[in-house]
């Protein structure tokens, strides 16, 4: 072998080498908060461009609702289960929507989907500004962290059922909903209720595992 090949293929290998040990870049704080400053917007003019809804109507329409299904099931443990159903196969439809006019960017990653949701999902639908807070070291759990409640800002639980009583739980259900459509499987469950007597309100959202999309058969298309 010739001495000009020999350097070039010695060369070669020590840029190998020297790129393997470069380590991967990390996410600063800095690039961090510019991250959920850009989301924070891009839900403000998400929320500025829908139709909005009267928001006294919505909570007396929702308070109607969660009052019925008191009447219906005998323990507040069902009148949970009911309202987390209903806002899964909310949160199912929903991502459509969302997905259609919200312009946020794709979620590449379980982690990633908690500022999207804090920051925009949440400033959308429910004009509400959320945030993030209490991540798991493996990025396999998040809170959304939020004081004000259109829903429930009518509504008043009786003693016996602030124990037992979750009144926002749809929103725990149109989370799971949402995120099983982008291939995540969840559990989201209330941490912390105003209507409780909690400072603030806080809703854990759990990664059970991540889904596979699955090709349709000729027979279902």
């Amino acid at each position: 072998m010739s001495e000009a090949p020999r350097e070039r293929l010695q060369a070669s290998q020590t840029e190998r080498n020297s790129s393997e040990k470069v380590p991967r870049p990390v996410a600063t704080s800095a690039g961090a908060a510019a991250n959920a400053a850009a989301l924070s917007k891009i839900g403000e003019q998400a929320f500025q461009r829908g139709e909005l809804v009267n928001s006294e109507l919505a909570a007396l329409t929702y308070g109607a609702l969660v009052r019925q299904l008191v009447l219906d099931y005998a323990h507040p443990q069902q009148v949970n289960e009911q309202l987390d159903r209903i806002g899964y196969n909310i949160g199912l439809r929903l991502v459509d929507d969302f997905l259609a006019r919200s312009a946020a960017p794709p979620c590449r990653s379980f982690a990633a989907s908690a500022e999207i949701i804090a920051r925009v999902a949440f400033r959308m639908y429910l004009g509400v500004n959320a945030k993030v807070a209490h991540i798991a070291s493996d990025g396999s759990e998040y809170s959304i962290l939020f004081d004000s409640n259109p829903l429930a800002e009518f509504a008043e639980l009786p003693e016996p059922m602030k124990g037992s009583l979750w009144y926002s739980n749809v929103i725990c259900g149109v989370i799971r909903g949402a995120l099983e459509m982008v291939q995540y499987s969840v559990q989201a469950r209330f941490e912390r209720d105003i209507l409780r007597g909690d400072d603030c309100n806080e809703i854990r959202v759990s990664l059970v595992r991540e889904l596979e999309e699955r090709v349709p058969t000729d027979n279902e298309i």
